[in-house]
């Protein structure tokens, strides 16, 4: 059995996906490529003379069963490079990971309909009502959003994924021993049962280091057909992101924002030099060709006093005391019809305890 060599070539910290993918591609057989000699790896023009022996010296406390073993046991599973199932759009990249390990069912997901969502993690109410509202307008089809599962634009994605039945792909930047940032722990969850897939390069135990972020946006991009930036200032991950999107060959789009949000500095600027603008589900549609068929879904029909709350809400989160000014209700009606209206998804609360349009 091949795989346990990849896992054996996965589960040391030093070597890169280019290191094995080169070894992979000169020996064409992965169990040849990990047991080949510091003789035979000499032969490789342009490998690391000084990768070869750290390579072979860091092998000989490595027993590929048992790290084999150890992966088996965390219910992590295992997808390789020589898999026929390897994701097509990730093969296609410079530096595809020679391994993937994942939670969740991956397969569940429509690999030729994959959209990538980034932004920063400190993304301001209005980046994240763009995000929600671009994913909205794909509901109930077969779409799937991939992002990488930190906070701010990330975990915003793959929420309004799961909020308008769509399923999302998480990339994280460790092994499955870590959840990071820990208040994505009910993602984490929600992804793997039913939702989507957990997806990493790592091995369990390699720690959220913080070069692997940067490592890990490539198979985010890598992943998709497109990138959409929600929000990005000039130094920033989702700005690593774009650049690998265009050196991918792949489409990228920008959402506009607020012009003084130093977190849309980074937009304009990818916008000035071509990305394209997208301001709903179906500009990104256009933009990769794609027609989709949505399921069907039951249409809420609102009561008045409903109607009369939603569109007093409107655009701007309102606070129940801004509400309860414009509308003739007692507290407690008002409170119970606000609760109705959570309840069947029409308005939810926000951090500042505000309402707002679902």
């Amino acid at each position: 059995m091949n795989t346990k060599y990849w896992v054996a070539f996965s589960s040391i910290e030093q070597l890169d996906s280019t290191f094995i993918q080169r070894l992979y591609n000169y020996f064409g057989d992965v169990e040849t490529a990990y047991n080949a000699s510091l003789k035979d790896l000499e032969q490789i023009e342009g490998l690391s003379v000084r990768k070869a022996e750290n390579f072979i010296e860091k092998r000989k406390n490595i027993n590929p069963d048992k790290v084999f073993e150890e992966v088996q046991k965390r219910g992590v599973k295992i997808l390789t490079f020589d898999d026929k199932n390897y994701p097509f759009m990730l093969s296609q990249i410079s530096n595809p990971p020679m391994t993937l390990f994942y939670k969740g069912d991956l397969f569940a997901c429509n690999l030729e309909r994959t959209v990538a969502f980034v932004g920063s993690r400190r993304a301001s109410f209005n980046g994240k009502e763009g995000v929600r509202k671009i994913i909205k307008d794909f509901a109930n089809t077969d779409i799937c959003i991939v992002s990488g599962l930190a906070s701010g634009i990330d975990a915003v994605s793959h929420e309004s994924a799961i909020n308008n039945n769509l399923k999302t792909i998480g990339v994280i930047a460790s092994g499955f021993d870590y959840i990071y940032p820990k208040e994505n722990k009910h993602l984490y969850e929600k992804i793997e049962n039913g939702c989507g897939a957990i997806v990493t390069e790592y091995f369990p135990t390699f720690e959220p280091m913080k070069f692997r972020f940067p490592q890990r946006n490539r198979i985010v991009t890598g992943l998709s057909y497109g990138t959409v930036v929600g929000e990005a200032a000039l130094k920033s991950g989702a700005l690593i992101s774009a650049n690998l999107t265009l050196e991918q060959g792949r489409e990228l789009m920008c959402i506009p924002g607020a012009i003084n949000n130093v977190n849309t500095e980074g937009v304009y600027k990818l916008i000035k030099d071509g990305a394209g603008i997208v301001t709903s589900g179906d500009d990104v549609l256009n933009a990769l060709n794609w027609t989709v068929l949505r399921e069907a879904c039951e249409i809420h029909k609102m009561s008045d006093m409903q109607s009369l709350i939603f569109d007093i809400i409107g655009i701007e989160p309102k606070s129940f005391d801004e509400l309860q000014g414009e509308v003739e209700m007692e507290t407690e009606e008002l409170l119970t019809t606000l609760t109705m209206m959570e309840i069947e998804g029409l308005i939810e609360k926000t951090e500042s305890d505000r309402y707002k349009r679902v």
